[in-house]
């Protein structure tokens, strides 16, 4: 099993695909490693060589922020905007949708399950 980043990646998936394991790396940016390096679309990780596996292990260190480093950039920025005040920031504090989504019937995801108001009726027609 080849571990990249500190994540151990799959096998017997294609290269793209199973850098994709790793926090930070998406669809572009793995077909971009693979190009970057000359691995074709094809090959499979457990077709790799150690050298293949150490050069994209070098290159991901070198040229992008990635697992630890990126949840901890991304975990700053959401605290400087709660620590600023700022709408986004009292939007993330409150635990609520950040990014203008409506709250009155949907966003059971951010808001987490629905709570029933005691002593709260159901009002007749």
């Amino acid at each position: 099993m080849a571990r990249i980043a500190g994540v151990n990646i799959p096998t017997n998936k294609r290269v793209t695909i199973s850098l994709r394991y790793i926090y930070g790396i998406g669809p572009a940016k793995a077909q971009e490693i693979c190009r970057a390096l000359n691995i074709p679309d094809d090959r499979r990780v457990n077709q790799l060589t150690d050298e293949e596996i150490l050069r994209i292990r070098e290159l991901i260190d070198r040229n992008y922020r990635v697992e630890g480093d990126l949840r901890r950039e991304v975990a700053m920025n959401i605290k400087r905007l709660m620590d600023l005040g700022c709408y986004r920031g009292l939007r993330h504090r409150r635990g609520l949708p950040v990014r203008g989504q409506r709250t009155h019937t949907n966003a059971r995801t951010r808001k987490g399950k629905a709570v029933p108001i005691a002593g709260k009726k159901k009002a007749t027609k």
